[in-house]
């Protein structure tokens, strides 16, 4: 018997975040918005200086 679960589609998105406040909620949208919706979303910050760790 197989299970359906292992079968799924997995897929890591990593997100480089360096200072790119003025993109970043248009780059997460446009991630967020795939066909694809079995995926984690990995942003890392790498000590970005504007608001880009919060979002």
């Amino acid at each position: 018997m197989v299970n359906v679960e292992e079968n799924k589609v997995k897929v890591s998105v990593i997100i480089p975040v360096y200072n790119v406040e003025k993109y970043l909620r248009e780059c997460l949208d446009s991630v967020v918005n795939q066909t694809l919706k079995d995926i984690e979303i990995i942003c890392v910050d790498d000590g970005s200086t504007d608001g880009s760790g919060a979002i």
